[in-house]
């Protein structure tokens, strides 16, 4: 062989490996998901579907190189721990969590795993983060209502239904909650309201709680965002019925659903950032640098049929400034 060939011949041959690595498939990121919703829930099915749609739009095709395991944990605290170490058994690249119930129990499990929150209240006072602005750690997210919204949702109440003179606040007591209630605690005086705080840790809880207060005329219920209240959000919007109780909820699908009205924001708009979040994780950002963030903008949905049902009759005002009028 001429040593022209013989030098082409070999460079060939050393291009070979280059060009295999080159052809190999990218490593296929993995996440895990946990969410607070029963798998026959629509809302958190919405909300997953969200987050993944989002994720394509990134650039994140499942199969080709992410895989998505979603597990439901409802409000079962054992069956979300054992939830979460199966997906960290698959050595996931990221965890989502959804609630501060699910996001505390996967905070104490995934160590070192970057750990994105979706609709948590308080991440601060809950531990999940240091400072909004940089959270340190291995932990960020999107956090929900500020404490404020507790007077914020008594007042949407009693605009709706004037005749309100007793609020139960349903709530599961855990710190977040504890700060709704104390904000409506302190708007209850200005307008002559009487608020109880309803604690429920289950559904059997939820359906105990909310009879014995029903037990009385002029009552009404506040909805606080949490983890059972996620779980149980058809019967609790069953209950309010049967019991023919004004209520107001913490997010437009209890509206949707029968509720009569909800004052909050998009919770599958926050999945999307959610995985914006999972996709500057994914490429390299780190979660101690990425600020927590909060809602920007609320809505408000208010279902005549079900305020026709309690006998109320909705001041122009409230639907005109509504942004879904369910007729």
């Amino acid at each position: 062989m001429r040593r022209r060939e013989f030098l082409s011949a070999l460079g060939g041959a050393a291009a070979w490996p280059l060009e295999a690595r080159a052809q190999q498939p990218e490593r296929i990121r993995k996440i895990g998901v946990v969410m607070a919703y029963k798998e026959s829930d629509p809302n958190g099915q919405v909300q997953v579907e969200a987050f993944r749609q989002q994720l394509r739009k990134l650039g994140w095709m499942e199969g080709s190189n992410v895989q998505i395991d979603v597990r439901y944990a409802a409000d079962d605290p054992a069956g979300i721990r054992a939830l979460a170490v199966e997906l960290l058994g698959r050595g996931p690249d990221l965890m989502v969590s959804n609630s501060n119930f699910v996001t505390s129990i996967l905070q104490s499990e995934v160590r070192g795993i970057p750990l994105v929150f979706v609709s948590v209240s308080d991440p601060i006072g809950s531990g999940f983060v240091k400072d909004l602005a940089r959270p340190g750690g291995n932990v960020t997210g999107f956090a929900n209502f500020q404490p404020s919204m507790g007077g914020k949702w008594l007042e949407k109440l009693r605009e709706i239904a004037p005749k309100v003179e007793h609020v139960g606040l349903v709530l599961r007591p855990e710190l977040p909650n504890i700060g709704y209630l104390k904000s409506a605690q302190a708007a209850a005086s200005s307008f002559k309201i009487k608020l109880v705080d309803l604690h429920a840790h289950s559904r059997s809880e939820l359906e105990r709680v909310i009879a014995t207060f029903a037990d009385g005329p002029h009552r009404g219920l506040i909805i606080a965002p949490n983890v059972v209240n996620f779980a149980n959000s058809d019967h609790i919007v069953a209950l309010a019925a049967r019991y023919r109780l004004p209520a107001i909820y913490p997010f437009a699908f209890y509206a949707k659903k029968g509720g009569l009205i909800s004052y909050g924001f998009d919770a599958a708009d926050q999945f999307r950032q959610g995985a914006a979040y999972a996709d500057k994780i994914l490429r390299g950002a780190k979660p101690a640098e990425l600020p927590v963030q909060h809602p920007t903008r609320f809505e408000i949905v208010v279902n005549l049929r079900t305020a026709k049902a309690l006998g109320l009759s909705v001041p122009l005002q409230i639907q005109q400034f509504a942004d879904e009028v369910i007729q």
